[in-house]
């Protein structure tokens, strides 16, 4: 029988999951990561890693598997939480789920599971696995869960081939009311839990009050730009080459306090993001406010009425060398190389139209249609129909 180790997280899935593996035929060992102890900033009064451990050893106990925990919360707060602070600081928005999968359930729990014998290691997660075999060698594929309505791929897309090659996804080829279902009929405690929502691991945290652990708050003033400014309406300068077509329609508008008018006050500039309506408090506008662009230099929020305001809308992006990477090593393309994919800057975007453009310093993605409120942290994943192929942090 080939082991396989799960991250029993309490909820539904990774129940199912586990319970799926077990009529697979697989040895399955129940493992609760525990990656947070200070409760001073979650919204609820109750203590999610608490609840959340009690009911993944129900389910363990239910299963007639071994369970146990492991405390992760200083690999965690290095990680993830050390990594959250420092980008809030430099005004980027990072993806804390992304990298919790990167860093801590597929590396630092991997590990612990293979030292423990494991061949696999699964999760609860909406997506699948593919094996395809190529010059005599696997390559794996991350693709899309059926569940369009909850399809995880996304934040997986910064797996490697290694992690993949031992990873599992029990649930992928199921929808969430199959999976509610399976739980009820073999009477899991999880069955009718609400999803978890806030932070992986952490859960429903007041993100102010998080980051004010380190980040102090600062008085600033809020800008109001209008959509007829002229810095939206200058004349499109004649390109010599794609790049540098690319690099004018990727780049970000230096704003200045002149270009609009103060309509408020906030605590932070580092406590807000691009596309952020909420948390303004600035009213008596005709449409609402967005948050257009952050300086946490000068600590000052631009802002603009309305969904569709200029300052949203982007057709491209970039990523770095240093920050772009393949799942699919094999379709990884060259300097001057271009590719078509679909492509999505968050999670449960719809995928859209793009094109790659392979330079010396990254890779730029060129969308057909303008994108709203793209994200400097955030990462931006490709596709090509359900494969994953690649994903990069916004630069």
């Amino acid at each position: 029988m080939k082991r396989v180790i799960i991250g029993l997280s309490g909820g539904v899935d990774s129940s199912v999951a586990a319970y799926l593996l077990q009529q697979q035929g697989y040895e399955v060992i129940g493992l609760f990561m525990k990656n947070w102890h200070d409760d001073s900033v979650t919204i609820s009064n109750e203590c999610p890693w608490l609840d959340d451990s009690n009911d993944a050893m129900l389910v363990a106990e239910k299963l007639g598997i071994p369970f146990q925990t492991v405390d992760l919360s200083e690999q965690y707060k290095e990680r993830i939480v050390d990594y959250m602070f420092n980008e809030y600081e430099k005004g980027r928005t990072p993806n804390p789920d992304v990298l919790c999968n990167r860093e801590i359930k597929f590396d630092v729990f991997m590990k612990i599971a293979l030292d423990l014998g494991a061949d696999y290691v699964a999760t609860g997660h909406y997506c699948r696995k593919g094996t395809l075999h190529k010059n005599g060698e696997n390559v794996y594929q991350l693709l899309a869960g059926v569940d369009v309505n909850k399809d995880q791929s996304y934040f997986l897309c910064q797996l490697s081939q290694e992690q993949l090659s031992k990873s599992l996804f029990p649930i992928g080829e199921l929808t969430k009311p199959e999976v509610r279902k399976i739980a009820n009929q073999i009477g899991l405690v999880t069955a009718d839990k609400k999803d978890s929502q806030g932070l992986c691991f952490i859960g429903k945290v007041k993100l102010p009050e998080f980051l004010q652990q380190q980040l102090k708050p600062k008085e600033g003033i809020i800008v109001e730009v209008p959509k007829t400014h002229e810095i939206y309406n200058e004349d499109i300068p004649n390109f010599d080459t794609v790049e540098e077509k690319l690099q004018y329609q990727s780049k970000k508008i230096a704003y200045k306090t002149s270009y609009g008018k103060t309509v408020g006050k906030h605590q932070g500039a580092h406590y807000f993001t691009k596309g952020q309506r909420k948390g303004l408090a600035v009213g008596g506008t005709t449409e609402p406010l967005f948050v257009i662009d952050t300086d946490v230099n000068e600590n000052v929020i631009y802002t603009g009425q309305g969904k569709i305001h200029p300052g949203l809308l982007k057709k491209a992006l970039f990523v770095s060398n240093d920050e772009l990477h393949w799942i699919r090593e094999d379709l990884a393309i060259n300097n001057g190389e271009t590719m078509n994919v679909e492509a999505r800057i968050r999670y449960r975007q719809p995928l859209q139209k793009a094109t790659l453009y392979k330079v010396e310093t990254g890779i730029y993605v060129a969308f057909e249609n303008y994108q709203s409120a793209i994200t400097e942290g955030q990462f931006v994943a490709w596709y090509n129909n359900e494969e994953l192929l690649g994903s990069g942090v916004i630069s």
